[in-house]
């Protein structure tokens, strides 16, 4: 009876194991996964396992008041609360039943949930700029991932991810304790988080793997048709290589949407629903985007040395005013470089440089001028603490600086800053 009980709830529950391979690239954060990979409770029924972590902390930005906030442009909204605040980020569950190693017909499932701070701005990153200090809201519920996973026996094995999927696209990824630092970087805001549809993955052999997908499009549960009343779609795609040993890595990705796409990626003060595109429908359309990522663990370094890059190019048209008022197509790229030091088993260090630009305001904003074309920059240093089994603690500063890089509310008005934070988080793992 009590495992009946325990099965039920466990069910209830509905999340998987915190298996990072799932929630984005490989290798993004190989040091956490050693951390979580092996923490799980096994339920009832064999193979299903139940995983997850506790995630909060304390934010200060030196930008703002205190209840009504100065955006930074590029920072995630529960990243942005101006002063002193207490965070829940995440109580984040997963439910899973993976599949095996072996080289047969199986079939599984995999479930997250995320629960505080972060999944309001995760439901939609679009919202962040219209919120103050009193908005951030611990209680809101956002699914991250419910998909079925299937193994057809062709070659070396070819799997699907049938329903919702994280994104193929980035280097950071959604769960902030598997990221080399605590806020989530300039490039991430522009990725897609989520997609709904079809996913099959093949690895050829021990340095080459592929994806390939069809789905809705970014952030979208139905098609894209978030204008002009036509059937889209976006097609993913993506080549991975992994250097002979297995200490480095280069990942490229791509997207593809035929028509307008749901595009949350902007962030608070930066989406390309704002001004002009708003009044006249749908955002982005025909969007193509590049990404690529690499990391490297020397060898000579004995596994206490990560470094990582980081690229992003996008290309979309947008729906301007006939009368040429607001631009008819943007670009945007970055790029950023990453560094972690393991001094010993309880202490780290990680940097983060990043920087993002592009062409006019279709996807970063600028204040009363929709041509001006972004130029922002970040330099964030993260402190960790292994201190006792399956908890983390992380202090972080971070400086945001560029063109208009901190915006009042309305946004009329802008600023270069720089824009100062500083932070700490507490992490358990099960």
């Amino acid at each position: 009876m009590i495992k009946r009980i325990t099965s039920v709830l466990a069910a209830l529950v509905a999340v998987a194991s915190l298996s990072l391979a799932d929630s984005g690239p490989d290798a993004s954060a190989k040091d956490t996964k050693k951390m979580v990979q092996n923490n799980f409770v096994e339920t009832a029924q064999k193979g299903v396992k139940l995983s997850g972590y506790v995630d909060a902390g304390y934010s200060y930005n030196f930008t703002g008041s205190q209840n009504n906030s100065s955006d930074v442009i590029g920072r995630f909204g529960s990243d942005t609360a101006s002063r002193g605040d207490f965070n829940l980020y995440a109580v984040k569950l997963a439910l899973e039943k993976a599949l095996t190693s072996e080289n047969k017909a199986q079939a599984g499932f995999r479930t997250d949930v995320m629960i505080g701070e972060d999944a309001n701005y995760l439901i939609n990153r679009g919202t962040s700029g219209t919120l103050s200090n009193t908005n951030q809201n611990s209680n809101s519920l956002f699914l991250e991932q419910a998909y079925v996973s299937i193994r057809a026996p062709v070659g070396n094995g070819w799997d699907f991810k049938v329903g919702k999927f994280v994104s193929i696209l980035g280097y950071e990824v959604i769960e902030r304790p598997a990221n080399m630092n605590v806020t989530y970087g300039l490039l991430w805001q522009q990725m897609p988080l989520y997609y709904t549809g079809v996913l099959s993955s093949y690895k050829f052999d021990d340095y080459l793997d592929g994806k390939l997908g069809v789905v809705n499009g970014s952030q979208n549960d139905n098609n894209t048709t978030t204008g002009n009343n036509s059937d889209g779609c976006a097609v993913l795609a993506a080549l991975n290589v992994t250097a002979p040993g297995g200490n480095a890595n280069w990942s490229n990705n791509f997207q593809y949407s035929s028509n307008n796409d749901n595009n949350t990626a902007q962030g608070a003060t930066n989406s390309s629903t704002s001004s002009g595109v708003e009044n006249n429908s749908t955002g982005t359309g025909n969007a193509f985007i590049y990404n690529s990522w690499g990391n490297w663990a020397p060898k000579f370094a004995n596994d206490k040395l990560l470094l990582a890059f980081n690229a992003l190019l996008g290309v979309a048209n947008v729906n301007g005013m006939n009368d040429g008022s607001t631009p008819a197509s943007t670009t945007w790229y970055g790029a950023g470089a990453y560094a972690k030091y393991q001094f010993n088993d309880w202490f780290s260090l990680a940097s983060r440089g990043e920087y993002l630009g592009g062409n006019n305001y279709g996807k970063i904003a600028a204040p009363n001028n929709d041509f001006a074309g972004p130029s922002l920059w970040e330099y964030t240093i993260t402190a960790g603490f292994n201190v006792i089994d399956n908890l983390l603690i992380r202090a972080e500063y971070r400086l945001d600086w560029g063109n208009n890089t901190v915006t009042n509310a309305d946004q009329t008005t802008g600023s270069s800053g720089p824009a100062h934070y500083a932070g700490a988080e507490v992490v358990y793992s099960f």
